[in-house]
């Protein structure tokens, strides 16, 4: 089982039968600003989950006469969602950061700092503001994964500022 496996079952679970595409569209909204999946993986991934007996699809028809199949939590994908949940992780996530690449390879810090500074205060932003709107009414792994988010953003809008401020050893000013 892939990370992509979990988020299949897990928006299942979550947001009731869908098919490939609506998985891909809710995948994008929901996990879209800590994870991302490419979409023929996701189409992969349930097809196969569906072959292993972790979904159930049924073949739909649509308005324009196509067929769409839609996916469905099995009682075995329900068990392996819940499995999951309780395993320990041991394995840290991957830092991809295209900005952090560009530095490596010798891009300018003065240049590159505070155009990097901005946009993770957008984001910082952007974060917040939809923290704004919690009313404590819905599950908790959405807002405390936004926490998660607003923390991350805290710490790059730190490491930059201090970069572009030409601080010679930026790990102690964080």
């Amino acid at each position: 089982m892939t990370p992509t496996s979990y988020i299949v079952l897990g928006l299942l679970e979550r947001y009731g039968p869908a098919s490939a595409y609506d998985l891909k569209r809710l995948a994008a909204q929901v996990l879209g600003n800590f994870w991302t999946t490419a979409h023929s993986q996701l189409y992969r991934t349930a097809e196969q989950l569906s072959t292993d007996g972790l979904l159930d699809p049924t073949t739909q028809v649509t308005t324009g006469g196509r067929g769409r199949i839609v996916y469905r939590l099995t009682r075995t994908g329900k068990k392996r969602l819940a499995q999951w949940r309780t395993e320990s992780e041991t394995e840290l996530a991957e830092l991809r950061d295209p900005g952090l690449l560009r530095l490596y390879f010798g891009a300018d810090p003065k240049t590159l700092a505070p155009v990097q500074a901005a946009a993770h205060r957008r984001q910082l932003a952007a974060y917040e503001q939809r923290k704004s709107t919690d009313d404590g009414s819905e599950p908790r792994g959405p807002w405390l994964t936004l926490d998660a988010g607003i923390a991350h953003e805290r710490v790059w809008v730190r490491y930059w500022d201090s970069l572009a401020g030409g601080a010679g050893d930026h790990a102690s000013n964080l």
